[in-house]
């Protein structure tokens, strides 16, 4: 499936519940070939940045933010994209923590139209 980011918003439509993104969280997608990066913010987020690229058709990348507590997270994930039905995007994310815990969870963030 040949994917274009560019200018994509996504929210998250679920998370596990040690991930720090919720459905308030925006995530504001640019693309360049293989090269994919977005800004991220709302809810827990303050700010929060990724970059990454595809890689035998999954999105693979690592993350940052400072949260709500003032902490800055970071870790990896790899994302793998869906066509709904109506057209929009889904990701399917498994990702692990840099910081913190180190732990790792799954989460799924969708277009918003």
């Amino acid at each position: 499936m040949k994917i274009d980011l560019e200018g994509k918003k996504f929210i998250s439509s679920s998370n596990t519940e040690n991930g720090e993104v919720n459905s308030e969280t925006v995530f504001e997608y640019h693309q360049k070939g293989e090269l994919v990066w977005a800004d991220y913010s709302g809810g827990e987020i303050i700010q929060g940045h990724l970059i990454g690229r595809f890689e035998n058709g999954k999105l693979s990348m690592k993350y940052h933010h400072l949260n709500q507590n003032n902490e800055l997270m970071a870790g990896e994930c790899i994302s793998i994209p869906e066509l709904l039905d109506d057209g929009r995007l889904k990701f399917t994310e498994n990702w692990q923590w840099y910081t913190g815990d180190q732990s790792t969870g799954k989460s799924e963030i969708v277009e918003v139209i």
